[in-house]
């Protein structure tokens, strides 16, 4: 089956000279409107949220986005040269170059595309796992088959209540042309780490002489939510203030994994204050409990005010101004009047 060519600007509909705050709102504003948990009514939605977040994964990192862009319409041929070393074995129908035995390996089910494992994923053979061929003619007995990685994308909701994933898994000889299709369950327990290794036993090369098979390993990637950034177990959101808010304090409404949250914002809070709240993050695991969520403040200044708006902020300067001047002007150890 021929790997299809993945046009990540198109499916962030941005420029292929797009800044990277272009990419992040696109990223955002597609993310919101196809992530599972929001867009129940839309069979496909899941479909296209992995689409969106792999196209984010390539396009948000410098190192991705560079070569990607130098494969350009010369993919097919590893894009001459631009996509060495782990690219070359992914497994998006790339061999795995071991000892003369390279099968190929192609997944569904992972939530990346063969193109994305073919070319970034870095799938490969565990290290340290390659055998050392043996001289024509030497007796060989049996030999176990090699360890297998890659990545899992799953959605921070999943981690939040852990999942059972099916997965498909097609090995192909390319020396007997013979394949086999597997098709097997990963659960994803409550809290896996990002980057934790999942071992699904016996799902890797196939052993030759009578070995036993090598092992699959899947390393947890957490899929990118438009709203929080995730730091091990904890939640960091973004929200902006109006300057009067931040000032004067207000209640703000959050999202979290819980449904949503009223946060109360006290008078004068600064921008880039962190406000916790406690046990609304990610569950921590083996260890117990969660993390927590933080609030992060910005300050929303007002673009191209009115008139009227002006005439108000203006007001309000003349009027800290004086205020200043009067406090500066008062004798040390005098209180202001009331």
């Amino acid at each position: 089956m021929a790997m299809e060519f993945q046009n990540y600007y198109t499916i962030l509909g941005v420029s292929r000279e797009a800044t990277d705050d272009e990419i992040k709102q696109a990223f955002r504003k597609l993310a919101r409107r196809f992530h599972p948990d929001v867009a129940r009514d839309e069979p496909s939605a899941e479909e296209k949220f992995k689409e969106i977040n792999e196209a984010n994964e390539v396009l948000s990192d410098p190192v991705k986005r560079k070569k990607y862009d130098a494969l350009g319409a010369r993919w097919a041929d590893g894009g001459a040269g631009a996509a060495t070393g782990e690219g070359a074995r992914g497994f998006g129908g790339g061999d795995f170059a071991g000892a003369g035995q390279g099968h190929e390996f192609h997944f569904s089910g992972t939530g990346f595309s063969d193109f994305f494992e073919q070319f970034f994923g870095g799938a490969g053979f565990a290290a340290g796992a390659v055998p050392v061929a043996s001289p024509p003619g030497a007796r060989t007995g049996p030999r176990r088959g090699l360890d297998v990685e890659g990545d899992i994308l799953v959605t921070l909701g999943e981690v939040m209540r852990g999942t059972v994933r099916p997965i498909s898994l097609r090995t192909r000889d390319p020396q007997t042309g013979e394949s086999e299709t597997h098709t097997f369950s990963v659960r994803i327990p409550p809290g896996a780490a990002e980057g934790r290794r999942i071992r699904v036993p016996g799902k890797g090369e196939p052993g030759t002489g009578g070995g036993a098979a090598g092992d699959l390993y899947l390393r947890v990637k957490y899929a990118a939510h438009p709203d929080w950034r995730v730091r091990g177990a904890d939640l960091y959101q973004e929200v902006e203030l109006a300057p009067w808010d931040a000032v004067l304090g207000a209640s703000v409404v959050v999202s979290s994994l819980d449904g949503p949250v009223k946060v109360r914002i006290l008078p004068g809070t600064p921008g880039g204050r962190h406000l916790r709240v406690r046990g609304l993050g990610l569950p921590k695991g083996q260890s117990g409990g969660r993390g927590d969520l933080y609030v992060v403040v910005g300050i929303n200044v007002p673009q191209n005010p009115a008139a009227a708006e002006r005439a108000a902020w203006e007001s309000l300067r003349e009027a800290a101004r004086s205020t200043r001047e009067t406090g500066a002007a008062r004798p040390h150890g005098h209180a202001p009047s009331i």
